[in-house]
């Protein structure tokens, strides 16, 4: 499964190919816990604090915004493997980072930019909701907008990923995120406000894609399901995943294991790669470097290969860019 990719950029108000027309579903926050939005037919769950034990337990037996790309495999943070296990209560928590901190602290902050630069506009408070017939599909959005938009509010410590403003070109796993919250709610656009790097402000436009939702709503579908029926998912190479593994076993008996043997095979292969990898991957971190001197960041082109952060004067690292590994 493959969303539209990001580097495929729609400005704003351009037409769409096959002439599909935008939803014009309102939103709304002026009604009951429990009771269906008007017109738009999404269940309001309740209000809740972002990051709240509420907030959790809401989408607790459902996937949330920021899930649905680890479902389909698109998240830099998790995986379908982990969220699995989160979901079923065999592994804890993830636990709160500097840069989710920071981006909960910087919400209110850039939504109040957002309705500053829009005065036109009327910005308000979102509950969560949950899709009417799919109790399953909760959306938490940052705010409204005039009733039949959204607004999600991000932070981000560099532009990769982001391309032009006023475009729809965001990380593909926020992407995800509006698309999901466009689906439950029934709203026609998601605007996208975002700090990069402390200081700059971009906006951003996310149309709701009806193909693009129903591949997201499918796959959330399978997901529930393999939850239900406790159909495992397989082990990938995702970090999260490594990460869930490792926190399942409890306790150690001092036995050996018997596996078998192409799994030996394919660790050995894997291990002697890397280990030959390392060395090439370190040659290469070294000619960047002599290559960049005292400068930032290393690009052919337009495009960025890697960055060096420098701390007391000196580097510190040097970063590969970010969206390489999920545009393998």
């Amino acid at each position: 499964m493959r969303l539209r990719p990001a580097h495929r950029r729609r400005p704003v108000g351009a037409p769409r190919r096959g002439g599909r027309r935008h939803r014009e579903g309102p939103v709304t926050v002026t009604v009951q816990a429990g009771a269906p939005a008007p017109a738009a037919g999404p269940i309001v769950v309740g209000v809740f604090e972002p990051g709240s034990p509420e907030w959790h337990a809401a989408r607790a037996d459902g996937i949330g915004g920021s899930e649905i790309a680890a479902v389909v495999g698109l998240s830099p943070y998790d995986s379908r493997f982990s969220l699995w296990h989160r979901k079923k209560g065999l592994i804890g928590p993830i636990e709160e980072s500097e840069q989710m901190y920071w981006g909960k602290v910087d919400e209110p902050g850039i939504c109040q930019r957002f309705a500053e630069l829009h005065p036109e506009l009327h910005i308000s408070p979102a509950p969560t909701y949950a899709a009417a017939d799919r109790p399953w599909q909760i959306a938490n959005p940052d705010r409204l907008v005039g009733g039949t938009e959204l607004l999600e509010a991000k932070t981000s410590r560099d532009d990769e990923g982001w391309g032009e403003q006023g475009t729809d070109q965001i990380p593909v796993h926020y992407r995800c995120q509006c698309l999901w919250y466009l689906d439950v709610t029934g709203a026609r656009r998601c605007h996208v406000a975002v700090r990069i790097a402390g200081c700059e402000y971009r906006e951003y436009v996310v149309e709701y894609d009806a193909d693009e939702a129903r591949i997201l709503r499918e796959a959330g579908a399978r997901f529930m399901r393999d939850l239900e029926q406790d159909v495992r998912p397989g082990i990938d190479g995702h970090t999260a995943t490594y990460q869930a593994v490792r926190e399942l076993p409890e306790g150690l008996d001092d036995v050996d294991v018997d596996i078998v043997p192409a799994l030996r095979d394919r660790f050995h292969a894997a291990q002697d790669a890397f280990w030959l990898a390392e060395d090439e991957l370190t040659a290469c971190k070294g000619e960047l470097l002599d290559a960049i001197g005292t400068g930032r960041r290393a690009v052919v082109g337009r495009e960025r290969v890697a960055t060096r952060t420098v701390r007391d004067g000196r580097t510190y690292q040097l970063l590969p860019a970010r969206t390489r590994r999920t545009a393998r």
